[in-house]
């Protein structure tokens, strides 16, 4: 703790108080781009906030948070496991460990404004800042919210929410829609196009399909391809970028070196440079977290969700139904992809006329400057 400390004793010391933010939350890709996005947009009004990240200690925020250039505080908090209640008794003690542990941040940082984005991490941490009168914010990222959401909606002052109808689960006043905050270097231009058919060893004449199944990986969608590979193989006018996920690398690689993956399905771990990668890609396949198609919605690109199964309360497949209802992607249900995914994706790849119409329709979903809607959230609840 002694870093919040120094910092609070600069804090006393100023004459002009800077604003003090904690953000809480991450787990995943989908929770922790947009926290940084926030972050960066307080920044960006404030030069001079201090702002400390509270993340799950085990989980990837507590790499990726001081990669963005943030200080982070793990909590030993973790998920419930809702099929196995006697696993819960260990789950129990952490949370009340991290409980503990979040009075003692707020007590030491004592912020001016407390920011969830979800994860496990935001649940006590929101908690704890409103038992001590700090105000809150929530930021719900998916269609169907979630159960630590839904409990801190009580006390929480705004939540900012990136689909409509979000009054079916939180106080209506209390409701701003403002999207899902992107990553701030995505961008499509055709610099990028031609760089990445070069990055990628890529042929420009054909037609490009990129699959991400996050940054671990999906084993469905994997599971998917490998399967196709008789038919992508003969495919000539097609290529594909593969990330299978970290997770799956290893396993991947040795079909590689059995010469079993087709020359035109281009195999990665991890896609570094996804504004290339969206730049060449005519049509993407993906699992539908929202943080992901708030993405594809700013960048106007034709997708295949295939929602997974894995989630609380099945909200990816109500994310990826919000799209598919305004004719604006194309589902596939996990248990489907392994047979009919890449018949569905080749068929589709090559309609011009759908891929247009996809592009239209998902365009109209797209909620811009959604970071710094959400920081004129955070002002007038600071100013208040």
């Amino acid at each position: 703790m002694s870093t919040i400390n120094n910092a609070n004793s600069q804090h006393a010391a100023s004459n002009t108080p800077s604003l003090r933010v904690i953000v809480s939350g991450g787990g995943t890709g989908g929770h922790i781009f947009p926290a940084i996005s926030i972050a960066n947009g307080i920044r960006e009004r404030w030069p001079d906030a201090e702002i400390l990240f509270v993340g799950a200690e085990d989980r990837m925020e507590m790499e990726r948070v001081p990669a963005a250039g943030y200080k982070i505080i793990g909590l030993p908090v973790a998920g419930f496991d809702r099929k196995n209640m006697l696993k819960n008794v260990p789950v129990a003690m952490k949370l009340l460990k991290s409980m503990k542990l979040a009075r003692k941040i707020i007590d030491d940082f004592k912020p001016d404004i407390a920011v969830g984005v979800g994860g496990y991490a935001s649940g006590p941490m929101l908690k704890a800042a409103s038992a001590k009168g700090v105000p809150t914010l929530i930021q719900e990222q998916n269609s169907y919210a979630g159960v630590t959401n839904k409990m801190l909606a009580q006390k929480a002052t705004t939540i900012c929410v990136a689909y409509e109808g979000m009054a079916n689960f939180f106080p209506k006043e209390k409701i701003v829609l403002t999207g899902n905050p992107c990553r701030q270097d995505l961008v499509i231009s055709e610099e990028n196009r031609g760089k990445g058919y070069d990055f990628f060893q890529l042929d420009p004449k054909k037609r490009t399909i990129l699959m991400v199944g996050g940054s671990l990986g999906a084993r469905t969608l994997n599971d998917s391809i490998v399967a196709a590979f008789p038919k992508l193989a003969a495919e000539e006018d097609v290529q594909v970028i593969w990330q299978c996920g970290k997770y799956y690398f290893k396993e991947m690689q040795k079909l590689q070196a059995e010469g079993k993956i087709p020359d035109n399905v281009h195999l990665l771990d991890f896609v570094s440079r996804m504004d290339y990668a969206y730049s060449v890609a005519d049509l993407v396949i993906s699992r539908a977290g929202a943080g992901s198609i708030s993405e594809f919605c700013l960048l106007e690109k034709a997708v295949v969700l295939v929602p997974s199964p894995n989630v609380a309360e099945d909200h990816q497949t109500k994310n990826a139904q919000a799209l598919v209802n305004k004719d604006a992607a194309v589902m596939v249900s996990d248990a489907l992809a392994p047979g009919l995914l890449f018949d569905v994706a080749l068929s589709l790849v090559r309609d011009d006329d759908r891929l247009k119409s996809l592009r239209k329709h998902i365009t109209k979903l797209v909620q811009h400057d959604s970071a710094k809607r959400i920081v004129d959230e955070i002002e007038k609840i600071v100013r208040d």
